[in-house]
This record gives C-alpha cells, sequence and structure tokens, in this order.
C-alpha cells in the first residue's frame, strides 16, 4: 500500500502518483503507518521530501504534503521543487497559507452603549428599506392601475367579487359587534364624566363625533388590518412556496394584475362600507346607554344627533377609509411577495403585515387628525 503513493530510502521519501481527494483516505492511512506524519497536522518530518514524481495534485492532497513537510517548507516550495508546475506550486502556497491563519480569532469586544446605538442603526436601516420597498410597490400597482384603467375587458371581476366578499361581507359581524361594544363603553364613560357637570347630555355629541370622524373608519381598518393584511399575506406568501408565482410570469401573465389590483379594489369598495356600518353600530351602542342610565329617548337622541352634528363630520371619517384600505392592502400583498419559500417564512411576513397595516393605519389617522384640525374640518 506504501509504495503506490510513498518510497523511502534511509532519509528521502519520494512523494508519487495522484495525491487527490479520491485517494485522500488511502493516502492519509498510509503517512500514518509509515510514521511520516502524526496527530499534530503542521509537524513537519524530518526527512528530505521529493515532490518530482507527483503526476496530479488537488487541494486533498495538497493539504497532507503541507502536513507532511510544514507550513514554512511549504511556502518556500518554489526553492527547493523547482520541477514541480507552477500550478501545483501555487496550490502548495496557498495552502499554507490558510494553514497558517489562525483560526480561533476573538472577536472585537465593544460597549453596551455601542451595541446599543449599532442596534438603534440597523433598525433604522432595515426601516428605511422597508419604507422604500413599500414605496416603490406603490407605485408599481398605480402604474398597472393606469395601465388597465382604459383596458376594462383585463379587469378581474370574478377575483374582484370573490374578495369582496371575503374582506367585507364575511367581516359585518365582527366590525358592527366590535364598534357596537365600543359605542357603550364610550357613551358610559361619557356619561360617568359629565354627569358631575350636569351636562349628561353631550354624552350623545361625544359618541357622534368620536365614531362619525375616528373610532367607526378607524376600528374598521384596524380589525381588516389583522383579518383581511394577514390574509392576503397568506394566500400570496402559499403561491410564492409552490413557485406558482413564478409560472404565472412563465406564461406571460403579470402577477400585480392577478393578485395585487382584485385585492387592493376589493379593500377600496369594502372598507368604506364597513366603516359605515362601524360608525352606525357605534351609534347604535351609545344610543343603548344614553337610554338606560340616562333615560334619554332614542326619539331625543335622534333629534339631539341632528341638530348637533353636520354631516361633515361623517364625510371626513369617511374619506380616511379608502387611503386605509389601499395602504392595508399594498402591505399586505408586498410581504406575500416577499416570501422566502419556508413556512417560517410565512409566519414572519404575515406577522409583518399585520403590524406594519396597523401601524401605518394609526400614523395615517393622527396625520389626518392634525390636518383637519388645522383646516377647521
Amino acid at each position: 500500500m506504501p509504495s503506490e503513493w510513498i518510497a523511502r530510502h534511509d532519509q528521502t521519501v519520494t512523494l508519487k502518483g495522484e495525491w487527490t481527494l479520491a485517494n485522500y483516505r488511502h493516502i492519509k492511512t498510509a503517512l500514518i503507518h509509515t510514521e511520516l506524519i502524526n496527530t499534530e497536522p503542521g509537524k513537519p518530518t524530518g526527512a528530505t521530501v521529493s515532490l518530482d514524481a507527483i503526476t496530479r495534485l488537488d487541494t486533498a492532497g495538497a493539504i497532507l504534503i503541507v502536513e507532511l513537510i510544514g507550513v514554512e517548507k511549504a511556502r518556500a516550495v518554489a526553492d527547493w521543487a523547482a520541477e514541480l508546475p507552477r500550478e501545483q506550486q501555487a496550490l502548495l502556497v496557498r495552502i499554507a497559507e490558510a494553514m497558517e491563519a489562525p483560526l480561533d480569532v476573538a472577536p472585537p469586544s465593544y460597549s453596551r452603549i455601542s451595541q446599543a446605538l449599532a442596534s438603534v442603526g440597523q433598525q433604522m436601516v432595515g426601516l428605511w428599506s422597508q419604507q422604500h420597498q413599500l414605496l416603490a410597490f406603490i407605485g408599481l400597482v398605480m402604474a398597472t392601475l393606469f395601465h388597465l384603467a382604459l383596458r376594462p375587458r383585463h379587469w378581474r371581476l370574478t377575483a374582484t367579487v370573490a374578495h369582496i366578499q371575503q374582506s367585507g361581507l364575511n367581516a359585518v359581524p365582527i366590525v358592527a359587534l366590535l364598534t357596537f361594544m365600543v359605542g357603550a363603553v364610550v357613551a358610559f364613560l361619557g356619561a360617568t364624566v359629565l354627569q358631575d357637570f350636569g351636562a349628561t347630555i353631550y354624552t350623545i355629541d361625544l359618541v357622534a363625533f368620536s365614531f362619525l370622524r375616528e373610532f367607526g373608519v378607524l376600528l374598521a381598518a384596524i380589525l381588516l388590518a389583522g383579518r383581511t393584511a394577514s390574509a392576503f399575506t397568506a394566500q400570496i406568501g402559499a403561491m410564492k412556496s409552490n413557485e406558482e408565482i413564478d409560472a404565472l410570469q412563465a406564461q406571460g401573465l403579470d402577477p400585480i394584475e392577478l393578485l395585487v389590483l382584485p385585492r387592493v379594489m376589493a379593500m377600496l369598495i369594502s372598507l368604506p362600507m364597513l366603516a359605515f356600518v362601524g360608525m352606525l353600530s357605534g351609534l347604535a351602542g351609545g344610543a343603548m346607554v344614553t337610554s338606560l342610565s340616562l333615560d334619554i329617548s332614542l326619539t331625543q337622541f335622534m333629534a339631539t344627533l341632528q341638530k348637533d352634528v353636520s354631516v361633515t363630520h361623517f364625510l371626513v371619517g369617511l374619506s380616511k377609509a379608502p387611503v386605509f384600505a389601499f395602504v392595508i392592502a399594498v402591505i399586505g400583498c408586498l410581504e406575500g411577495f416577499k416570501v422566502s419559500g419556508s413556512a417560517q417564512s410565512v409566519g414572519e411576513h404575515t406577522t409583518s403585515s399585520v403590524v406594519q397595516s396597523i401601524f401605518m393605519v394609526i400614523l395615517i389617522d393622527a396625520v389626518a387628525a392634525l390636518f383637519f384640525m388645522e383646516m377647521g374640518w
């Protein structure tokens, strides 16, 4: 076995044959049997080594040679093995340099303040990248929408109606129930506070202003952000994992046209209607509390509502619904396209879509409230 790759005469060792990965195990065994190397890699042998008879050499064989002759001698291989081809000499030098580098490098130590600042910086960079992708995706959706505006045959009416049923009609019970209960709570708290001032009649105005301007559309948008945006992300993410989107593109179909626009249009139609349902349910909850706790009849409630509350408040609240709907739908679809292919990725991006949607809805609502206040609306 040893004579096939190693020939030893006194203090001279001649390496021959193919020192390649295919023969690595046998060559390693032969070196150990001839006691040329031991369990300490890189410790050179005291014998004179000749490489002239080597016919083939790859990385695996070069590692064994460096272990045999040592790192220093391997780096100077051109001085004592000039007959070896230059490619094999360069390989031995490269392996020697790699083996000479320390493997255990102590990581640099940073203070807690530096780590905290670095973490904040990473979060800000991630947030900027996220918002940049969102703006780019909004532009892509708007461009596709304008492109299809004059081509009604390309509209996916069946898919749009199906998504309206899923995101709008099926969400009516939960939106109505939630806003009804919140309206009752707001009326109860208002009556409790205003009773000390003898102004319990203004509980009607409190409930009307809060639900017509804010709570009706805001609660509906938050519910759809958790209910529908997550569904959009999971649906598109599952298609991305199964390579269905790649199949659509291979067939020459536009995923934005097929998957995104029907969902966006469905949300633009569904959320204003759900906001209207939420406003009515909130007012109904407030009317129930005022009727049971304050002895204000439904007729008096409606008369006060008609006298004190103008239609402007209703229009202000309803005007925010399309903006919320567009942002929720776009974020849900974008996170679905970001899915990498695993079930864990689907879950992570579904969570991210819900968090982003709720954050953006509340942020836009706050900015809109400041704008309408400055405008005097």
